[in-house]
């Protein structure tokens, strides 16, 4: 049995146009993805997922977190900013500090445009309580159209960008043989208390709260549809009860470049060892 995911048969092309050099694999874009977790009180940990509506170019009816490509002016240096410093950041997912400010600041923004979730606070230690108003609406929206960046979009309320509620989880690179490549690093963190994460997306049709372990099965059962960062990511955290023991884990990032390769002649996105 293939520890992967089959792919349609057009990836056989694309891997023989790779192997003799008719076409080069495409630069990934550096991306920042959030894992949202909350302790339900019955439950116990869970993550938020969206699923990827059926129209998106890249990875359509896909369970995924909130996340996206860093924007060129997420490395902002006047954006107000508390906890752990981009050179710390940097160190962690092996990245200089212009590229770790700007994933930082990425996953802030995406997690805010996809889940209305904000990290950031009137202070250093505080952090908003509620964003599902109108005022805040509009704000997401000027983001999305990138009308407004992330620094004045923080600036205009006063707001302190909160780099301390984030943890460094792991690094993916999508598969060499993708039209569409990204080079992301997860982050995890909890919903900060009093905010709640709603279906804002305009990317996704269905979000769920689940525990780790539901998710995965249901993937395993064919019922919720993964790629390998999603799906490793959520087995990796079945081995924790709450979300503090989550935040308090040290983490060595590696990046993981899932393999494409041709099996009894049908193309297998293959899991990398240990992830699944």
């Amino acid at each position: 049995m293939v520890n992967g995911l089959r792919l349609p048969g057009e990836f056989r092309e694309r891997l023989a146009e790779l192997a003799d050099g008719r076409a080069r694999p495409a630069v990934p874009r550096n991306a920042a993805t959030v894992v949202l977790l909350r302790d339900h009180p019955d439950a116990g940990l869970q993550v938020f997922l969206l699923r990827r509506a059926a129209s998106m170019a890249f990875a359509p009816g896909a369970y995924v977190f909130p996340g996206g490509s860093v924007d060129r002016r997420d490395g902002d240096a006047a954006i107000a900013w508390a906890g752990p410093s981009p050179k710390w950041w940097g160190e962690a997912f092996s990245a200089d500090e212009t590229l770790a400010r700007e994933l930082v600041c990425a996953a802030v923004r995406e997690t805010f445009e996809e889940s209305l979730v904000l990290l950031a606070g009137p202070t250093g230690d505080s952090v908003v309580d509620d964003t599902r108003d109108e005022e805040w609406e509009t704000g997401r929206r000027a983001l999305l159209d990138r009308s407004l960046s992330l620094a004045e979009f923080l600036d205009r309320r006063g707001l302190v960008l909160r780099s301390d509620l984030l943890r460094p989880w792991s690094h993916w690179i999508t598969p060499l043989v993708e039209p569409k490549r990204y080079d992301t690093r997860f982050f995890v963190a909890a919903i900060p208390e009093g905010q709640r994460a709603r279906d804002v997306s305009t990317e996704a049709d269905q979000v769920a709260w689940l525990r780790p372990r539901d998710a995965v099965e249901a993937a395993h059962r064919g019922e919720m549809f993964m790629l390998p960062p999603t799906l490793a990511t959520l087995t990796d955290l079945t081995a924790y009860d709450d979300v503090a023991a989550v935040l308090a884990t040290d983490r060595e990032i590696k990046p993981w470049l899932p393999e494409v390769r041709v099996i009894d002649g049908e193309p297998y996105l293959l899991y990398p060892e240990g992830t699944v």
